[in-house]
């Protein structure tokens, strides 16, 4: 049995990975990532509104309390006041 157990060799250390970026980034690799960063997350800010909207137009979802002041319902005409 010691036999077996000493066959096997210990595995080896877990070394660390290499830096994918050994150098800074440029304040200009910065602000080109942040406003694609930002574009990509108003889309997808967009496109969950969108659905939403369909959403409650279908009559999937309820309105909560600030969509429907938005959206204001009991105003029918604006020649009244």
């Amino acid at each position: 049995m010691g036999a077996e157990e000493g066959s096997n060799p210990p595995p080896p250390p877990p070394q660390a990975a290499p830096a994918a970026r050994p150098q800074p980034i440029t304040p200009a690799e910065f602000l080109s990532w942040k406003q694609r960063k930002d574009a990509e997350e108003a889309a997808r800010k967009a496109e969950a509104a969108q659905k939403r909207e369909a959403d409650i137009a279908s009559g999937a979802v309820q309105m909560n309390g600030r969509e429907l002041f938005k959206h204001e319902p009991w105003v029918f005409d604006n020649s009244i006041y």
